[in-house]
């Protein structure tokens, strides 16, 4: 049978999906249950690569849309992780920092969770191996949800025991038994799975065969993101012969966050390799639904495209480890304007079931 969660299609054979086949363990606490799905993706992007300990089902994917919206998984039931990644901010967030438990504010913008599948390293600074490993993060860090995952453990565990949804949730995602934070992980980063845009004016143009797709001024602005000896944009914000992911999933020093003597303000990767090369470097943000994402860079100090694309222009801010790729530009008022028209091209589809759901979601409906 077929159904269907969403813009995401579950095929069914049987009661089992056509997706693989058997169980994949890597522990005694963390093993899918339930329903396989696959993840339809959309035009202009790449296949969804999973990791085999963490296949997706329409269990693990429900649970994990419910904890997103939830703030149990917050020390005091304040925060949630859509209260900084909200779907109406392209998962991203509208502020400058983030607010946590006690009004607390991190130190840089809120990165989109919008195709973060494809993504090898996660965060601005690449401390994070894979969604499951991002998802643990926030929840233990103390200006977000404040909570050590042994409390959370030990908070979702009274909770299951007096609710019997949560409990439901839980045990149709992994089965009876203990809950852990490997299971919180997985259901997460299975939810955070389908959080994906494409099909996009551009992705018609590019891929479609829609040569209506995209205006003049969009068409003129491909020409520049992508011209070597003018805009040079793809270098970093790549595209593909059959996808493009606008990123190339790299660390670059841009100059963002330099203060007036020169001195940069935010270490980025550095922090995580020691490597001096990487001092200032952060990792080059997708651009698809870029237009609906203000305010932008890792600090959240340009508030629109246009001062994004004003200080690419520029040549970024000088300091010793500013990237080769990084120079002034020879453009026109009239180029800034077409490079503008292309980014907001990028603007694509989100699947419909990826909200806050008033009930669980179960498989056959």
């Amino acid at each position: 049978m077929t159904v269907r969660f969403g813009q995401i299609l579950v095929l069914v054979a049987a009661g089992v999906t056509l997706v693989g086949c058997g169980s994949h363990e890597t522990s005694s606490t963390v093993v899918p249950r339930g329903q396989r799905v696959t993840i339809k993706v959309p035009l202009g992007l790449p296949p969804l690569p999973i990791p085999p300990e963490n296949p997706p089902t329409v269990e693990t994917v429900a649970l994990g849309r419910a904890l997103f919206y939830d703030p149990i998984l917050s020390r005091d039931d304040t925060v949630s992780c859509a209260s900084c990644h909200q779907p109406d901010a392209q998962f991203a967030d509208r502020r400058k920092f983030s607010s946590g438990v006690g009004g607390q504010l991190g130190k840089r913008h809120a990165p989109t969770i919008v195709n973060s599948a494809y993504l090898p390293l996660l965060f601005w600074d690449g401390r994070a191996a894979g969604l499951e490993e991002q998802a643990g993060g926030p929840i233990a860090n103390p200006v977000e949800m404040a909570i050590p995952h042994e409390n959370l453990v030990a908070k979702l565990t009274r909770k299951l025991n007096s609710d019997k949804v949560w409990k439901n949730r839980f045990e149709q995602a992994f089965g009876e038994g203990r809950i852990t934070i490997r299971q919180v992980e997985a259901a997460l980063a299975s939810f955070e799975r389908t959080v994906l845009s494409g099909n996009s004016p551009f992705d018609r143009y590019q891929y479609g065969g829609d040569k209506s797709a995209l205006s003049p001024e969009a068409v003129r602005g491909l020409a520049l993101f992508q011209d070597p000896q003018r805009g040079n944009c793809v270098v970093c914000h790549t595209i593909e012969h059959d996808y493009a992911l606008f990123t190339d999933g790299k660390f670059h020093n841009l100059g963002v966050g330099v203060d007036s003597e020169g001195n940069l303000t935010d270490l980025g990767r550095y922090e995580q390799t020691k490597k001096e090369s990487d001092k200032g470097a952060f990792k080059t943000p997708t651009l698809r639904n870029v237009a609906q994402r203000h305010p932008y860079m890792h600090d959240g100090s340009k508030k629109t495209l246009r001062e994004v694309v004003d200080f690419y222009i520029g040549g970024g801010t000088a300091n010793p480890y500013l990237d080769k790729e990084i120079h002034q530009l020879n453009l026109s008022g009239h180029d800034r304007d077409d490079l503008i028209a292309f980014l907001e091209s990028l603007t694509g589809e989100m699947p419909q079931n990826i909200g806050p759901a008033s009930a669980p979601v179960r498989s056959g409906l």
